[in-house]
């Protein structure tokens, strides 16, 4: 490996080091715990270092954001290729959506803002958008018969994800139920959505 290629690799590493030692301070003190300086002396730089890699924290947590969303896809995503139908498919996704939610706590509270201020550029991302594509291109298969205008698509969209998130939200704030309890909530409230659309 030439010195080039060896210096890009130690940039990628540290940029990654930054990121991950971010993600460790909040996952140990919350969001409004980050900053550049704890940064610094979690990865034993000085701070002027991590402004060679981030303007500011804004910028690290646009990139946290930006990786949330491709992690999220990828979940749903593969949710969804282990199913034919799209009413199981619809299920699987959003089943996907609620586990990354509980199991990449951190992440989702930056991604949509619970309990923390999100990136207020993070709708601008295209990463964000993926989720977004991958369960309406399934509520418009499922429509297929009724010709759906995007609006309708878009409405049917936006009662899942409210249904969904709100009930998410709640309990990263507020735990007020059993996982089983929760459980059978979405179950119920996917299904109860997913029939409305064939009738």
């Amino acid at each position: 490996m030439g010195s080039k290629d060896r210096i890009l690799r130690l940039k990628e590493e540290t940029r990654i080091n930054i990121l991950d030692a971010s993600l460790d301070i909040v996952k140990e003190e919350g969001w409004q715990a980050l900053s550049m300086r704890k940064i610094a002396d979690k990865i034993e730089y000085t701070a002027p270092i991590i402004y060679e890699y981030f303007a500011n924290k804004e910028a690290i947590l646009m990139e946290l954001t930006r990786k949330g969303f491709l992690l999220l896809a990828r979940d749903m995503k593969e949710a969804k290729e282990k199913h034919r139908l799209p009413a199981k498919q619809i299920e699987a996704m959003w089943l996907a959506y609620w586990n990354f939610a509980f199991a990449q706590k951190e992440f989702y509270q930056l991604m949509f803002g619970v309990d923390v201020n999100c990136c207020e550029m993070a709708h601008l991302m295209p990463a964000a958008e993926e989720p977004f594509n991958m369960v309406t291109e399934v509520i418009q298969e499922i429509l297929a018969s009724q010709n759906p205008s995007e609006d309708d698509i878009c409405v049917k969209y936006y009662t899942y994800w409210s249904v969904i998130h709100g009930l998410i939200s709640i309990n990263l704030t507020r735990r007020t139920t059993s996982d089983d309890i929760n459980r059978e909530i979405l179950k119920t409230a996917i299904s109860g959505i997913t029939r409305s659309l064939s009738a």
